[in-house]
């Protein structure tokens, strides 16, 4: 029977009404939306072939910062596979048996076949949540294939411990996301490794031991995010999706975020199949669900509170210390969490707005720069090349292009995403100057070695860039 139906669904094309089809959209714009929850191949750049060349320039260094590929769902949402399957059956009655199709909007005939048949995946269980996925796997595999082929000097097929650092938090995902970077740039076969993972990982993980980053309000009572939540806007939406189920009531909130987050997921586990649930949704009420996330991000991990451009502090100051030192290792890679790439992003002062986002001023910002579905998908990368360019004065010799997801990163102080390295370290020189273990945490939530040593220590550092240059 289920082959049967499968066979039938191009032939139900042919009887489709005017309502929107998912199935049937080849362009497919809300799949470009689904926030961290977004498939890395549908939304990276596409013309780093013509960005990567800068004339009478040679690349000489890299530093990566990754996050892990397509992943399972936590053991939460794994848990609730059956109230998916009793949501589709409820749907399929409410369309065959009751009749409570809605006049506008309603599901095409491919799309509510589609649910119909939909199973969960018995083989995923809560044992494995959060897992790397062979689609995240392959996220990781790819974009090492690509850097390579445009920086082929830098990113040689050699493995060498002294010329490249790898090093992943403690985490399956990432470590898998590790291995899966070095097969794309050494093959299946190789000697990589990383670096060993400290017990507290002050430079990939930050947020675990700041207690007053972990106690932030992004989300909570009188944030932006439960505001938005609260307005007309988010609760039309969510009429809208039930009427369009067919449903005589408005869903339960958490059922119809059950039912979007298994469309992103199943989306970006397959990038090149439709997600069945994906249907179930019309690609304005996906956008209104986007600025919900972006809403949560941006005072979680973003520019909403100024403080979470501090947490990386570590972080952009081993970018500047690495890329300034002459010396190897020429590729520092680092693989870990939406956390870490958001808050780095912040720190760097990539992709900001200039109004902050709100719950009130959604329509205003439709074409906003903080838009978590570009800048932090699933496999989302930020690269950093050091250039040296002997033909100019040497004052201007070393630069350094930025990339975000396979994109050169515009930055109003540079010159059509190429920078020069010494306005580099000015734009960064008070992170690069700071004590991190009281700058990113400024509340004692951090664990230090006493500030007395970390002065010395970020001292020390400020020296030797100093000295470089």
């Amino acid at each position: 029977m289920r082959f049967l139906c499968l066979l039938l669904l191009p032939l139900v094309a042919f009887a489709q009404d005017d309502d929107y089809c998912f199935s049937q959209d080849s362009s497919r714009p809300q799949t470009r939306q689904f926030s961290s929850k977004t498939a890395y191949q549908i939304v990276k750049g596409t013309d780093l072939e013509r960005q990567y060349l800068v004339p009478g320039c040679e690349p000489k260094k890299m530093w990566i910062f990754h996050r892990h590929g397509t992943r399972l769902p936590k053991k939460s949402m794994i848990n609730k596979a059956d109230r998916l399957d009793e949501l589709r059956d409820l749907i399929v009655k409410n369309y065959q048996v009751l009749k409570t199709k809605p006049d506008n909007d309603a599901l095409c005939q491919t799309d509510l076949l589609a649910i119909k048949m939909w199973k969960w995946n018995s083989s995923i269980t809560g044992d494995m949540e959060e897992y790397l996925t062979s689609q995240g796997y392959d996220d990781l595999r790819g974009t090492a294939k690509v850097y390579q082929r445009y920086y082929p000097s830098v990113l040689p097929k050699e493995y060498n411990d002294t010329y490249y650092q790898f090093r992943h938090t403690n985490t399956q995902r990432t470590t898998e996301s590790f291995k899966a970077f070095a097969e794309g740039l050494f093959g299946t076969v190789n000697a990589a490794h990383p670096v060993d993972i400290p017990k507290q990982d002050l430079l990939l993980r930050p947020y675990d031991y700041c207690e007053s980053f972990k106690n932030v309000n992004y989300k909570g009572e009188g944030s932006e995010y439960e505001k938005y939540q609260q307005s007309s806007v988010w609760k039309n939406n969510l009429v809208a999706i039930s009427t369009r189920l067919g449903f005589q009531y408005t869903l339960d909130e958490e059922d119809i975020k059950l039912m979007y987050d298994m469309c992103r997921y199943e989306q970006a586990w397959q990038v090149d199949r439709n997600s069945v649930w994906c249907g179930a949704f019309l690609p304005e009420q996906v956008t209104v669900f986007e600025y919900s996330e972006d809403l949560r991000y941006y005072y979680g991990s973003g520019y909403g509170f100024t403080d979470n451009g501090r947490l990386n502090c570590r972080l952009v100051q081993d970018l500047l210390t690495h890329l300034s030192n002459k010396d190897s290792p020429h590729v520092v890679a680092h693989f870990g969490h939406s956390t870490g790439l958001l808050t780095l992003l912040t720190a760097l002062g990539v992709n900001k707005d200039d109004v902050k986002l709100r719950a009130d001023n959604y329509l205003e910002l439709a074409s906003r720069r903080w838009k978590t579905s570009l800048i932090d998908p699933f496999a989302g990368n930020f690269v950093a090349v050091k250039y040296n360019c002997p033909t100019v004065q040497e004052s201007e010799r070393e630069k350094a292009v930025f990339f975000l997801n396979q994109d050169a990163v515009k930055l109003d102080w540079c010159n059509v995403g190429l920078c020069k390295w010494s306005d580099v370290l000015e734009k960064y020189k008070t992170i690069s100057e700071a004590d991190c273990g009281d700058y990113y945490c400024r509340s004692g939530g951090a664990p230090s070695l006493g500030s007395g040593l970390s002065m010395l220590a970020t001292s020390l550092v400020a020296f030797v860039v100093y000295l470089m240059h």
